[in-house]
């Protein structure tokens, strides 16, 4: 069902459903959280979900015929028949339920890579997660699989010419993020989708900072892969997405075998079961896809053209006051297409630091290579510092950030 967005987007009002930020640490400091790129706050709704979940309705789904199971077993399919319409895709079976990004890209590295030959070749991007590249790393050393690099332009962007040179006849997969975990940058996912299959091969998009932040349809998008994660968009940790076409999803073998993947097991062997079953190897995450569904109601009711425009607000303002601090180098594009995502370091001065001494001051940020070493190797760096913003934060937290900078880098100089 369609959700009708609100037709005023106030933070402060938004703040008063997420009970974690009305707290004080260290010395009665307001608790400021701008570590959302790692995992997010729950609101109110969620967690009351999940609990009266618990308190009224919990068994195992799909195996009961009894009350509970069968109630239990309706609402954890509407919660895919949710993700479905969020996401655009055809078919509620096209959604796989998985313990996260993670957890859905090696489901794609071992059930699609079983396909694939020596020589064979898989492209990936220097600005991935980690869990985007070491899934195709230990394919490759298990077959052979070539791993195909492609690099950044001085804004950090996609290097969209040595993309196109990249692809060629034995290019298989192209895996790719939507938005950097680092850098914020949107990669054109329509146009990299349309490339990639005119040279034949398949595209797996990483969704896990842009599922969050701003609305996508896999349909409009082309991509025959995607996979995000509930706990960076206000869910419950332990669940996650994959969307797979169909036609796919039908070619591919079960990644873990056990419980529910199975239409008949034998001595001599087994049958998988259809989709989705077939890739959901025993007890599913019951309650935290009830959760999940929870977190894109409240998600649509706000809206997500709502979110993003307020979180580039906020970037925007973060990035001009940043680039007035002598000293700080941001990284990455300051204009263009981006979301809420600022990532910076300051000469002589170690990013752990820089995170402990705001700590000190209320504000949660992030700091070390935030599982992208390539990233931060191919720009000569370390680590770096990164405050990320979401739905619930305010323009008055981004000044209160801003003025802390200076102090706390005179102190660490």
């Amino acid at each position: 069902m369609f959700v009708e967005p609100m037709a005023t987007f106030d933070p402060q009002v938004i703040r008063q459903d997420f009970p974690i930020l009305h707290q004080s640490i260290h010395r009665n400091r307001p608790l400021i959280y701008f570590d959302n790129a790692a995992s997010t706050q729950r609101p109110n709704s969620v967690i009351e979900a999940m609990a009266e979940c618990y308190r009224h309705d919990y068994s195992n789904v799909h195996r009961g015929i009894h009350t509970l199971s069968e109630r239990m077993t309706v609402r954890f399919e509407q919660a895919r028949q949710q993700v479905q319409r969020f996401l655009g895709a055809r078919h509620s079976h096209e959604i796989i339920f998985t313990s996260g990004t993670t957890g859905a890209i090696n489901l794609v590295a071992h059930s699609f890579g079983a396909g694939l030959q020596a020589g064979d070749e898989i492209v990936l991007s220097l600005m991935e997660h980690h869990s985007n590249i070491v899934p195709w790393q230990q394919l490759a050393a298990r077959q052979g699989i070539v791993l195909r690099w492609v690099g950044l332009r001085d804004d950090g962007t996609l290097d969209l010419e040595q993309f196109q040179a990249t692809l060629n006849s034995r290019t298989r997969l192209v895996a790719i993020t939507m938005v950097s975990n680092v850098l914020g940058v949107i990669n054109p996912i329509q146009q990299l989708c349309q490339w990639s299959h005119a040279a034949g091969a398949v595209v797996m998009v990483d969704a896990a900072q842009a599922a969050p932040h701003m609305p996508m349809n896999v349909a409009e998008l082309g991509c025959d892969f995607l996979a995000f994660s509930g706990h960076k968009m206000l869910g419950p940790t332990g669940i996650g997405v994959l969307y797979g076409r169909e036609e796919l999803l039908d070619t591919l073998p079960p990644f873990l075998g056990g419980g529910s993947m199975i239409d008949i097991v034998e001595q001599a062997g087994f049958k998988p079961a259809g989709l989705p079953a077939k890739f959901e190897a025993g007890t599913p995450p019951i309650v935290e896809a009830i959760g999940l569904s929870a977190a894109i109601d409240y998600l649509e009711k706000l809206g997500l053209e709502q979110i993003d425009a307020h979180e580039r607000h906020l970037a925007r303002r973060c990035i001009a006051g940043l680039s007035a601090i002598p000293g700080i180098r941001i990284l990455g594009a300051t204009t263009g297409e981006r979301i809420g995502v600022v990532s910076f370091v300051a000469d002589g001065v170690n990013s752990q630091d820089w995170a402990r001494f705001l700590d000190f001051r209320g504000i949660a940020t992030r700091a070390g290579h935030h599982c992208a070493m390539p990233l931060h190797q191919s720009l000569g760096l370390a680590n770096s510092v990164r405050a990320s913003f979401y739905l619930y934060n305010t323009i008055e937290e981004v000044e209160q950030f801003l003025a802390t900078l200076p102090d706390v880098l005179d102190r660490l100089r």
